[in-house]
Parts: structure tokens; sequence; C-alpha cells
């Protein structure tokens, strides 16, 4: 298995003393009470120049957060599942604009909401099925029940059409979701969604293979990934960080207990859109996988023009554009969105110091991860605090990463 060796700061043009700010932002976030415990990685040509860990990783057992900590990745679980199906997208098993009503027919003649209330809501015909691309790009007209939003929203609450969690295989929430009307016509707008999810069940169909046994043999195992997966196994459920929220006092309040946590046990259904638990470490793999154009060390899971592909901006404009000019805490404005992630477009109009082209994508337990192929950089952040819009942790991380920079 090929190792991401370590490097000093100043070996891959980064100021020692200027990374050092990172670490002492780390430290405020635990001793101010905004995190229990945080890990961040930081990568540049190949080689991890910064990889700490601060606080605790379960306040009441008083684990430390360690590189063994494994996290609920949640949504960037995205990512990977993207990579699964563009995978298949090589083989030649299906095109990006292709209906997905091919695989799965009961997406065919979908309606889409216009107006009125739960109970009497109105909708028209969809101009058009929704497509492969339509799902990597979250421009399916599906959405999530926890946005509460439109009373579609509410429709899938209902229906418990919500990932992960469910207690149903995946097959038949998907037959179920497929019922549901949808919030805008296929491509018109980018709405967050259970899209990832329905892709991963394409990539079931499509394998003819279980989706989580497709990704740990064509994905996880050759990337050697091997902390991260669908549940936390038994042996490993002491390195388990424990899930909180702020709580009244503004300090950590437990939401998830590792020992008792839902992920401790496979799923019924699993995930694509936000089922992963993983390490940092394991992340940082598929990251440095991208950032190698589709391989790491002897492996190769894509070639080089795919992932040029995923990540260039497939939007009409930027997300703001699209109708999405804030999620989470940050701006979209100047931010597209490509084959699974989001793609910098323009740094000014984001208002944050970046690159175009660089992606990235979060969870919402405030991970984050983004890539950088014109520096060569890959960053990594966990940690365990619910929703990743309590504080913009993340945007404050990129600033004190790319300020660092020196050649």
């Amino acid at each position: 298995m090929h190792e991401i060796a370590a490097a000093k700061p100043e070996q891959v043009g980064l100021c020692p003393k200027r990374i050092e700010r990172v670490a002492s932002w780390m430290q405020v976030q635990v001793a101010d009470g905004r995190l229990a415990g945080i890990e961040v990685m930081i990568n540049r040509r190949g080689r991890t120049a910064f990889h700490r860990c601060h606080g605790k990783a379960d306040i009441a057992r008083s684990t430390d957060a360690t590189p063994d900590t494994i996290y609920r990745i949640y949504s960037m679980t995205k990512a990977i599942t993207s990579v699964a199906a563009m995978m298949l997208y090589e083989e030649g098993r299906f095109q990006l604009d292709d209906p997905i009503a091919r695989y799965l027919p009961e997406f065919t003649g979908q309606r889409v909401f216009t107006g009125g209330g739960y109970g009497a809501v109105m909708t028209e015909p969809a101009v058009r099925d929704i497509t492969f691309r339509d799902l990597l790009t979250h421009t399916s007209g599906l959405t999530y029940g926890f946005m509460r939003a439109t009373p579609v929203d509410a429709m899938y609450r209902e229906q418990k059409l919500e990932l992960p969690g469910a207690e149903d295989p995946l097959h038949a929430i998907v037959a179920r979701l497929a019922r549901v009307p949808l919030i805008a016509q296929p491509g018109s707008e980018w709405n967050y969604s259970i899209s990832t999810d329905v892709l991963g069940h394409l990539v079931a169909i499509i394998s003819g293979q279980p989706f989580d046994s497709f990704l740990r043999e064509r994905v996880l195992g050759p990337l050697g990934m091997t902390d991260t997966g669908f549940h936390v196994p038994a042996d490993k459920v002491r390195r388990f960080a424990a899930n909180y929220q702020k709580g009244p006092d503004g300090r950590p309040q437990l939401i998830d207990d590792p020992a008792t946590s839902r992920f401790l046990a496979a799923p019924k259904a699993a995930s694509g859109g936000g089922g992963l638990v993983g390490t940092a470490r394991d992340y940082m793999r598929f990251c440095r996988m991208l950032l190698g154009g589709g391989a790491l060390g002897g492996e190769r899971l894509l070639g080089r023009k795919t992932v040029e592909l995923m990540t260039t901006n497939h939007l009409a404009g930027d997300m703001a554009a699209m109708g999405q000019p804030r999620f989470a805490e940050s701006n979209y404005h100047g931010i597209g969105f490509g084959l699974g992630f989001s793609v910098m477009l323009d740094p000014a109009r984001a208002q944050i110091a970046g690159t175009a082209g660089e992606c990235a994508w979060g969870g919402m337990a405030s991970t984050a991860f983004w890539i950088d192929a014109k520096e060569d950089l890959a960053a990594v952040m966990m940690t365990q605090l619910t929703p990743s819009s309590t504080y913009p942790i993340r945007r404050e991380l990129r600033v004190l990463t790319y300020q660092a920079i020196v050649e």
C-alpha cells in the first residue's frame, strides 16, 4: 500500500511559523468551548506537512482526539460515491445525459411542485427526465426532508425518506421517492438533496453488486482506506468519536454517544449521500487520489480526463445564480458545482482566499475537505459538531492554510 510521506512545512513551500497559526487556532476552538476536539491534515506536493489533533474525541470518557479517531463524515461520503459512479461511466455503462429512468423506470413521467400547501400540492409535468448529471450536480429537483422549506420537504419526512438511518432497504426508499413531486424542473436549480443516495443505488444496479460491497472492493480497498465504512466494527468502537451540538451554555452537548450510536451496526440502507465513517488519514488518501489525476501509488481508480471533468463547473454560472446564494455557513457567490463537489470559480466573488478550480465539500458534523490542484494542496478537517453552520470554522481554516503558502 502506498504511504503518504510526511515533510517539514518549508520543504513543500509552507512557512513553519505561519502554519503554526493553524495549531493555535485549533487550540482556541477547544479552549473556548466551540469544539470538543479537532483534527487537521494539510498535504502539499504529495507530502503531509501539518497533522495535528487537539481536544477530546469523547468528553465524557476523556478520550483524546488522535490520528486513529473515527468520525462520522456524513456528506463527505458524496464525493466518494460520485467517484464510484464515474468509474462505471468510464466503463461505458452510462452517459451523463442518460435519463436515470433507463435503470429506474419508476422515475419516468415525474411531476414538479408549483405551489400550494401540504395536502393540496399543485404540480406540473416534468419537462424532461432526471439524468445522471442532474444527480451528480444536485440539479435533479430532488430535496431533503430536513430542509423544511417547501411542502415537498414535509412529504419526504412523512414518507421517511431520510438517509442515513433509514429503516428500509435502499431500493424501497428510492421507489417511494420516485412518487413524490420534484421541487424544481430537472436541470433548472441547484438544490442540495438525496440525489447522491439515488446515485449510490444506481451504482448497485449497474454494477450488479451491493453498493457497500462495490465501494469496499473498488474504491476504499484499493486506496487503503481501511478505517472507512458504513459502520464502526466492534474492535474499533473505542476509537469512535462522540457527536455534539452547541448546548444552552454554548459548550458541546452530546447528541450521539459512540457506545450506543446507530453507526455501530451495518445499516439497512447504505447511504451514498451521508453514511460513511472514517479517519482523516483515510480521507486524505482519497484527496491525494484526485490530486494524482485519479491514481494513488500504483492504484488507478479514474483517468485524468475524468477527474478534470468532475472538477469542472457544470452549472450555468455559480450556485447563487442557480438559486442557492447561501448554504450552511458558506457564501455561494463565485462557487460552482462539478460532479460530486463544489468548484471555486472566483475567489473574489466568493470573498475567501483560494484558487479558481479548487474543489471542496463538507459534512453535517462540521467535517470538511478541499483540493487545490494548482497549489498541489489538499486539506482535511475532522471534528463532530452538528450542524455544520454552527461556526464558520471551514472558512477560518481555509484562510489560515492559504496564508501559510510562501512559494
